[in-house]
């Protein structure tokens, strides 16, 4: 067993150079640039949103509760469609320094459980390849499988979630690679 004081640069370490790489696959990459389109007269559906009074929060259109969900209305109602769900932040410019922070956050608590979970199954000199692989799996846990539920439930195009998934997979990796160069001897 590896205490968690002994794994600090592993988890800081990680968590950097998994913030460094997803900045560059997000801003410098081409392959993220097609995940959202712009809607089709936007500034007509962005009045009638305004026009309605739609506060911040997320919404699924058309609503209906569950008893609701098995009647002829709703149904014709899903037939008609649109079908989707809106999420509407707070009008404001976007607070990217807001966002990037709380990834690196998020990053940070990542690498803190990938280090419990390693430290409390490998004992102080595991091999490199031990080391990688219970903190890839780990890592590869956090980072990408959780995204298959936004396409299962949510309705986010697969195509875009594979590409979340394989993020994921390059975050595990790299995390796995910082314990496994790190790990306590």
């Amino acid at each position: 067993m590896v205490h968690l004081t002994a794994l600090w640069l592993p988890i800081v370490l990680s968590a950097v150079i998994v913030f460094i790489a997803s900045s560059v696959m997000h801003m410098v990459l081409p392959y993220h640039r097609n995940d959202y389109g712009q809607l089709p007269d936007e500034s007509k559906v962005l009045n009638a949103i305004r026009a309605a009074g739609v506060k911040p929060g997320l919404y699924m259109f058309p609503f209906c509760t569950p008893k609701e969900m098995n009647t002829p209305a709703a149904a014709e109602k899903f037939k008609q469609g649109p079908v989707g769900q809106l999420t509407v932040m707070p009008s404001r410019p976007i607070a990217m320094p807001k966002f990037l922070t709380m990834w690196f956050v998020f990053s940070l608590i990542v690498s803190y459980f990938v280090a419990y979970l390693t430290g409390r199954t490998l004992a102080p000199g595991a091999d490199y390849l031990r080391v990688f692989q219970v903190a890839g799996t780990a890592g590869f846990l956090a980072y990408g499988l959780g995204n298959l539920s936004n396409s299962i439930w949510r309705g986010r195009p697969w195509s875009v979630t594979i590409k979340e998934v394989i993020d994921g997979l390059i975050y595990g990796l790299l995390t796995a690679g910082t314990f496994g160069w790190l790990w306590p001897r």
